[in-house]
């Protein structure tokens, strides 16, 4: 801990926090540790940092890659996975879209509910 600073968890804006954390539960295997009307966090099985969804009303969905004048991502999640193939079905089976446009080789760029970008990384 540098400093006395310890990151304890990354917030996503979305228009519906319990769907998109229940999607985002079934992708990793999380469970809801607390919700509330506008705010939902996940937790890890193993501890660590949590990822919370809170309500954002004004939320225009992100354009992925972003072009001039398009919502561009704030931030995006990066997921290691073991085999590619698998963990892309696993998404798309929770309701992720594989986005048409891919970077790399090793990694796989998908949607999730809301648009946000997350990538799937083997590693």
């Amino acid at each position: 801990m540098a400093n006395g600073l310890t990151l304890t968890g990354t917030n996503i804006d979305t228009p519906d926090p319990a769907a998109l954390a229940r999607f985002y539960a079934r992708l990793l295997g999380w469970e809801i540790a607390a919700e509330e009307p506008d705010w939902v966090k996940l937790a890890a099985p193993d501890g660590g940092a949590t990822l919370s969804f809170q309500t954002e009303t004004n939320y225009v969905r992100p354009t992925w890659p972003a072009g001039p004048g398009d919502q561009q991502m704030m931030m995006h999640l990066e997921i290691r996975v073991d085999d590619l193939a698998s963990a892309s079905a696993h998404a798309q089976a929770c309701g992720a879209t594989l986005a048409q446009f891919q970077p790399q080789d090793d990694v796989r760029v998908h949607l999730d509910p809301d648009g946000h970008p997350f990538c799937l990384w083997l590693g």
